[in-house]
């Protein structure tokens, strides 16, 4: 039985039914195909090309544990360690971070068009309507801002404080500026010659000199002292390179102190007082600077910092002619409020008024008008301000001249932006259209009350004033703004 199973497992292992049969030739064998494993080659490169792929991956592993090592050696390095000494790679300064991060944006209040009226929520329970009057300056009204009680009572305060002489003198010193400007005669000139004709006229001399020594001085005045000085020895009106160095830097100084001066020649004929709008102070006081805060719609903190409230009185016969009250911010100039805290000195200062918030405290009975000589005009050219002997700046003459009029009505408001927008939520230049005066008192007696905002165009030294300001007690808080708003007044930066 075996035997028989066997032979015939033999039998089915043979293909020819032969055990004994002789093996094919090998072009009688089965083909192998490229894709079968019975290739050797094939097995053989198959086998290689794992065998790389492996030492490969192996070498990449060694190579990132071979750089992690690196890197910290490298930090390792850094710290000090006693006795051994690394090698020193030099590294790069970590990247300057501001001071503080911009993280505050100006709101400005949209004009539209002239004459649009938008409604504004001032005080609970009454709807305010504010009117567009110029969009150069961007300029608005405000009837009915103040009550007639509320009027009273802040004239009431500023007569128990006592009011001052506004108009104050040029302060002493000037040769000593020059001197520190290092300016030769030569290029006092050729700042004045704005046409480079190298004649210099009336309009160019007076557009730098209007003011000297806080007297206003008109053609007539300039022609008056030429002839006193015998500065224009050709008599054509123009004075040469050659006549004006004839001219010494008081000159004017000398000629206006040994004739004399009138009031009406004053630049700014006024008495004004301080208002303190903090903490302690009258509820009418607080109240109406949270209510500007809510018409500019400020960040309050601007607002508590700024100037305090500016009362002024005008009697008959008072003016003040056309001015900025913010001057342009050069690299040479400091903002006066912020001047603390800025950590270089500058030669110059300037108030930086971003808005202007006038009051009208009760109607005036002839004149006292509000004046914007250029509201809206096409162009600003400031030596055209002074055509044909006729001044747009002085506002005793040729207030009428004026582009646009605001008649003082008790209770009213009206506000503007001394800046432009820089475009990007701060301020930007100044803007020249605000420029604005004080018609003269042709009758009765005219109350004014002015809430200036502070802002510095450079928002680091605002944010550092913010700083310094908020964490001084309050006592000298109230201190350091009624500091700053002295020291911003006696220049002409003083507002109707």
């Amino acid at each position: 039985m075996t035997d028989n199973q066997e032979n015939t497992d033999a039998e089915d292992a043979s293909p020819s039914g032969s055990p004994t049969s002789p093996p094919r030739p090998p072009s009688d064998r089965l083909p192998c195909h490229k894709s079968s494993v019975c290739s050797r080659s094939y097995f053989v490169v198959v086998m290689v090309f794992f065998h790389v792929y492996i030492i490969n991956v192996i070498a990449l592993l060694f190579y990132v544990h071979y750089n992690s090592g690196q890197e910290d050696a490298s930090r390792s390095s850094d710290a000090p360690s006693g006795g051994q000494h690394q090698r020193s790679e030099p590294r790069r300064p970590p990247p300057s971070k501001p001071d503080f991060v911009r993280d505050v944006s100006l709101t400005r209040v949209e004009g539209i068009r002239v004459g649009h009226v938008q409604q504004v929520a001032l005080v609970p329970g009454k709807v305010h309507e504010m009117r567009t009057l110029s969009l150069k300056p961007l300029l608005f009204e405000i009837p009915g801002f103040l009550s007639e009680d509320e009027c009273r009572v802040v004239m009431q305060l500023a007569q128990l404080k006592g009011l001052m002489e506004s108009q104050l003198m040029v302060q002493e010193g000037q040769e000593e500026l020059a001197k520190e400007l290092d300016l030769s005669p030569e290029e006092i000139f050729n700042l004045l010659d704005i046409s480079q004709d190298g004649q210099l006229q009336l309009q160019e001399v007076l557009t730098h000199s209007r003011v000297r020594d806080g007297i206003w001085l008109t053609p007539e005045n300039l022609r008056e002292i030429y002839d006193g000085l015998k500065a224009d020895k050709d008599g054509d009106g123009l004075l040469s390179l050659e006549e004006f160095r004839l001219l010494s830097s008081d000159a004017f100084q000398r000629f206006l102190l040994q004739r004399g001066v009138k009031r009406s020649q004053l630049v700014r004929n006024s008495r004004h007082t301080w208002l303190y709008q903090g903490k302690g102070a009258h509820q009418v006081l607080q109240e109406i600077k949270e209510r500007v805060t809510r018409l500019t719609r400020l960040p309050s903190a601007l607002v508590d910092l700024s100037e305090p409230l500016q009362v002024v009185r005008y009697e008959e016969g008072g003016h003040y002619h056309a001015h900025h009250d913010s001057g342009p911010v050069y690299p040479e100039t400091a903002c006066t409020h912020t001047r603390l805290a800025a950590n270089t000195s500058t030669p110059f200062e300037t108030s930086c008024r971003y808005i202007t918030v006038l009051f009208y405290l009760n109607s005036v009975d002839g004149g006292g008008e509000t004046a914007f000589p250029v509201a809206d005009n096409r162009t600003y050219d400031e030596v055209s301000l002074i055509q044909n002997d006729v001044d747009l700046m002085d506002t005793r003459r040729n207030c009428d001249k004026s582009n646009l009029r605001v008649k003082p009505t008790k209770g009213m408001a009206v506000f503007w932006y001394n800046y432009l927008s820089d475009g990007r939520g701060w301020v930007g230049e100044q803007d020249e259209y605000a420029l604005h005066g004080g018609c003269v008192v042709t009758s009765g007696t005219k109350w004014v009350a002015n809430k200036w905002i502070n802002v510095d165009p450079d928002y680091q030294r605002q944010a550092r004033y913010q700083q310094l300001v908020s964490h001084l007690p309050d006592d000298e808080n109230d201190d350091v703004l009624t500091l700053n708003a002295d020291i911003q007044n006696p220049s002409i930066h003083q507002d109707l």
